[in-house]
């Protein structure tokens, strides 16, 4: 077993031009691209609830019930992307520190 450390795993915690993570420590990448897909789902679930503050107000047209349904679909769509996003480079970290 050799003792040499791999540059790209080194890479993986490396942290980012300054960024800190939410404990004032650096934020390695990975960190900060969980807080970016954080930051996307927040916008659009206060987008959704701009419009369903909109039909509680009595905007119950078809057009406006469509567009909260097409938001729902946009927030389940990016929610999953997230998911799956988070899980694969996630995987593929626990896979390379694996191999060393």
């Amino acid at each position: 077993m050799s003792n040499q450390v791999n540059p790209l795993a080194m890479l993986a915690t490396a942290s980012m031009n300054g960024a800190q993570n939410r404990n004032g420590k650096a934020a390695s990448w990975y960190e900060l691209m969980a807080d970016a897909w954080g930051k996307t789902l927040d916008a659009k679930a206060t987008e959704i609830e701009s419009a369903s503050d909109e039909l509680s107000a009595g905007n119950d047209k078809p057009a406006h019930i469509t567009k909260m349904t097409m938001l729902a679909q946009q927030m389940g769509f990016m929610s999953n992307s997230a998911h799956t996003s988070l899980q694969s480079v996630g995987t593929a970290l626990e896979t390379m520190a694996r191999k060393q």
